[in-house]
């Protein structure tokens, strides 16, 4: 085919070499493996609107000079920090390398800078131009109208890419950039995908990836104390993989749970900024939010948390996107308020600040951009060809000064874009030493320049940048972790703004005292999904959030064993007060000076001075008649065991030991025994004497003194006889009683300290008294028929009525508070009191008149003709006659008192 293009159509040397719109195949694929139609490049023109500058070699540049436009238009208003301060800053990085006679000498490095728009497929788009030179081109078919071969210039060719700036945009261009080997180096791009070289071998950065940057913000929130967090990623390269690296690592480091991680969407919806408060409101408690977005979507979520009257309740991570600009915060100071952001360490470029500053519309003509930011920076309007003027805004004189007129400030990466142009310069310049050695100027080893060559120099580069830190790579292209720790400051401060708190290298130096939150509030905040636990509680856990828990009581007579696990004190230990350990349970006794023991004593001591004055009476007036009449020998033996018997209250309540113990088992039932068994015998012998009175009058056996002691002392053998044989089987020794006294409230817990004498070993110790008790009754109810003028058995018979009363009572009451905390104290008390009394009855029915008598009425005290047995019992058979005939009548005879002395 004979292209018909005529002498002035660019294809004949006028222009660049599409005007003519010849597709070959080549570029026909590129553009469909790109997604692009023919018409797109088309429709960009001959060029894309793009800042050129001559030289040796160039370099291309990529820069969001715009922000991203709105639906259907690609660029928006332009951006004056993060587009025009890095752009210029390649300007002057390329001014100060061109001058430098030691760099790249005799060698000038020329740009090709376009403009990303914030949009990454635009900026694929704008990129092509950095690939247009390396697309072989099938130009035989083409021929001008005279028939001569079209004269096509040689394309401009870009050794290297500086760029881009959002990871997104970056990783589109690094797509098509590795297709052709041009080496790139960004800026600001942090995605840690970016470091895969599998996918992105000829990608670099002179700023660490977001997975330092997770690393440090993972350590930034635990040194806080934070274990419950939400994260906020903007849609996208940048913000979905900086949160994926966060959450790796906080996993990987445990102690960190994520409540929400909530995606931004690229286009919100109207009020979608306000659902994302309402979600993060959800858990409450995590206040921490880690938020990985831009700029635009970080100053959205601050108006929506201020609409939502949340002011001061979220506590901002940002990353190096928010880092120290003032941009995302404006106006929404008072809810930034203790944010704590990252920014890779960096320095101001006096050199910049001065290049910058002394910019204006004369000396700047290269800069396509500087008009428009002119007029945004001054506020003001320029007079140009096709624009139409603006009413409502003053016009621009040109005489305005950046800094004078206007705010300024150096923006964050400017130092990084000046390295990154001078890792090419020196990649360069190595790459010139080793290939043209001694060569003035590119020599035609570097024409053209190998980018695999060039990568392989970019990456060995080691050199103090801009900042004065060393400018390096590691095996993935990425520069090492360097980071400032900032807060965000208003109350109790002079100058409120960004604070330097930290630094992250490797690991996290944070100056906690110098942190300051809302209210001027030195204290961190919480961020936590549940607060520790308190001292004796234990951490139940949520099933699948290990950062939240309910806490438990660890109750009763559990102690905490570990922020997990309650146990059982041992048996004879109790819980400390705080529940962390457990304790010695005290160990009590009944004590002399307790009630339970003070009323037991003093019936023990009136009843043993009662029966010491029995026993000295008896003594003295021991051959009286009424001493002789009472059977002194059983009398003597009966009173000792009323005094045994009131004795033993003693032993009851004093400390128990080995010998108490022993003389606890001896004389508890000892005594009882001894009054018993001298009242039984004392019983049987009446019941004999008058039942044999019935029968003849010859007298029963065993009646005599002697006779009747044998019978007492037999009776108490038995007694005896057993508690000796419990001695050997078990021998008295005492106990620490833990069950006894121990409440539901372990406060109270008390080991008891007493004698291995169980109930049902008291009972059986007392159970042979209570034999001989019962059958000495019924021999009492048996004799019940006796004269009346028979002094003897009628008072037998109601002390063993008031007995029985009174250890009917007992029983309940002793075996009735078993479950009862106070059961040592009533159990004791009981007993004691109940033998106590029914000795007093023995002694008050049977000796306490007879001593009345002795003592104020001694002339009844006086001698009685003696009577044989014969005639005791003849008079015994004609009372009892009597009473047969008078049924209802009383007879009253004289007294016949037996000579019990027989």
């Amino acid at each position: 085919m004979i292209s018909q293009c005529h002498k002035s159509q660019s294809c004949c040397g006028f222009g660049p070499p599409f005007g003519c719109h010849v597709t070959t195949f080549p570029r026909l694929l590129l553009m469909l493996f790109l997604g692009l139609s023919p018409e797109t490049w088309a429709q960009q023109g001959t060029q894309p609107h793009s800042i050129k500058i001559e030289g040796d070699i160039t370099l291309g540049g990529l820069f969001p000079v715009h922000s991203r436009g709105p639906a259907g238009v690609p660029c928006g208003e332009i951006k004056r920090e993060k587009g025009i301060h890095r752009m210029e800053a390649m300007l002057y990085a390329l001014d100060q390398i061109n001058s430098d006679p030691e760099l790249l000498p005799n060698i000038t490095l020329g740009a090709r800078i376009l403009d990303t728009c914030s949009r990454d497929t635009y900026a694929l788009e704008q990129s092509l131009t950095f690939v247009q030179a390396l697309i072989q081109k099938d130009n035989s078919d083409v021929r001008c109208s005279n028939g001569e071969p079209p004269i096509i210039p040689k394309p401009e060719r870009v050794v290297g890419v500086i760029g881009a700036s959002g990871s997104s945009v970056s990783i589109m261009v690094a797509n098509v950039l590795r297709l052709f080997a041009i080496p790139q180096i960004s800026y600001a791009s942090t995605a840690p995908e970016l470091s895969d070289k599998s996918r992105y071998e000829f990608f670099s950065r002179v700023v660490p990836p977001d997975s330092y940057q997770a690393q440090a913000m993972v350590d930034i929130v635990k040194a806080m104390g934070w274990n419950y967090v939400s994260t906020l990623a903007s849609e996208g390269n940048y913000g979905e993989s900086g949160v994926d690296a966060f959450l790796q690592i906080s996993r990987e480091a445990g102690g960190l749970c994520i409540a929400q991680s909530i995606k931004i969407p690229r286009e919100p919806k109207p009020g979608g900024f306000d659902k994302i408060i309402k979600r993060l409101m959800e858990t409450s408690n995590a206040r921490g939010v880690i938020i990985f977005a831009n700029e635009d979507d970080i100053r959205r979520v601050l108006e929506a948390a201020k609409r939502a009257n949340l002011t001061g309740h979220f506590l901002f991570v940002g990353s190096d996107s928010w880092g120290a600009k003032s941009s995302p915060i404006l106006d929404q100071e008072d809810v930034a308020e203790g944010a704590v952001t990252i920014l890779p360490k960096r320095a101001s470029i006096d050199g910049f600040d001065n290049y910058f500053t002394s910019r204006s519309l004369e000396n700047n003509r290269r800069n396509i951009w500087f008009a428009e930011y002119w007029e945004d920076d001054f506020k003001c309007k320029l007079t140009r060809a096709g624009i139409k003027y603006d009413l409502g805004r003053r016009k621009c004189t040109g005489e305005e000064r950046i800094a004078q007129e206007s705010q300024y400030e150096q923006e964050g990466k400017v130092q990084f874009v000046i390295d990154a142009v001078y890792v090419m310069a020196h990649a360069l310049h190595s790459m010139h030493l080793d290939l043209c050695p001694g060569s003035m100027g590119v020599c035609e080893k570097m024409d053209p320049v190998e980018g695999s060559k060039l990568l392989q120099y970019i990456r060995s580069v080691n050199f103090n940048g801009s900042a004065g830190t060393g400018v390096m790579f590691n095996e993935n292209g990425d520069a090492p972790g360097r980071y400032d720790i900032f807060q965000f400051q208003l109350s109790n401060t002079t100058n409120p703004g960004y604070r330097c708190i930290g630094q992250w290298t490797n690991h996290l130096r944070l100056n906690a005292e110098e942190m300051q939150w809302s209210g001027g509030d030195s204290a961190v905040p919480d961020s936590v999904c549940s607060f520790p636990c308190e001292l004796g509680e234990r951490k139940k856990m949520v099933k699948g959030v290990p950062c939240c828990w309910h806490c438990e009581l660890c109750d009763g007579y559990q102690y905490q064993r570990d922020e997990l696990n309650c146990d059982v004190c041992p048996f004879d230990m109790r819980p400390m007060p705080n529940r962390t350990g457990c304790r010695s349970t005290p160990i009590i006794k009944l004590e002399w000076s307790s009630p339970w023991a003070i009323i037991p004593v003093f019936l023990a001591v009136l009843g043993i001075l009662a029966t010491s004055g029995c026993i000295i009476t008896f003594i003295r007036f021991n051959d009286s008649p009424i001493v002789r009449a009472s059977g002194r020998e059983l009398s003597y033996v009966l009173l000792t065991g009323i005094f045994l018997i009131y004795l033993i209250t003693f032993l009851m309540i004093a400390e128990p030991s080995a010998p108490v113990c022993a003389f606890r088992r001896l004389l508890l039932g000892l005594g009882m025994c001894i009054t018993y068994s001298a009242m039984l015998t004392k019983t049987n012998r009446i019941y004999r004497i008058f039942e044999q009175g019935k029968k003849a009058v010859t007298p029963p056996p065993f009646i005599s003194p002697a006779s009747q002691l044998i019978i007492t002392f037999i009776l108490i053998g038995v007694q005896l006889l057993g508690v000796f044989i419990w001695f050997g089987v078990v021998p008295p020794h005492t106990i620490i009683d833990y069950e006894e006294q121990r409440p539901p409230n372990p406060e109270f817990a008390r080991g008891v300290l007493k004698c291995d004498m169980s109930d049902l070993a008291l009972v059986l110790c007392l159970s042979y008294s209570i034999v001989l008790m019962v059958t000495c009754t019924v021999y009492a109810i048996k004799s019940r028929g006796v004269p009346e003028t028979f002094n003897e058995a009628k008072p037998i018979g109601f002390t063993m009525y008031t007995t029985c009363i009174v250890w009917l009572a007992f029983v309940p009451i002793f075996f009735g508070t078993a479950q009862s905390t106070e059961k040592m104290f009533i159990q004791t008390t009981t007993l004691t009191v109940s033998m106590s009394l029914s000795a007093t009855v023995s002694l008050g029915m049977l000796y306490i008149p007879k001593v009345y008598v002795i003592i104020f009425h001694p002339e009844q005290n006086m001698q009685k003709r003696k009577r044989s047995f014969k005639a005791v019992a003849s008079a015994v058979t004609t009372q009892l006659s009597q009473k047969e005939d008078k049924q209802n009548g009383e007879s009253k005879s004289g007294a016949i008192v037996p000579d019990r002395s027989q």
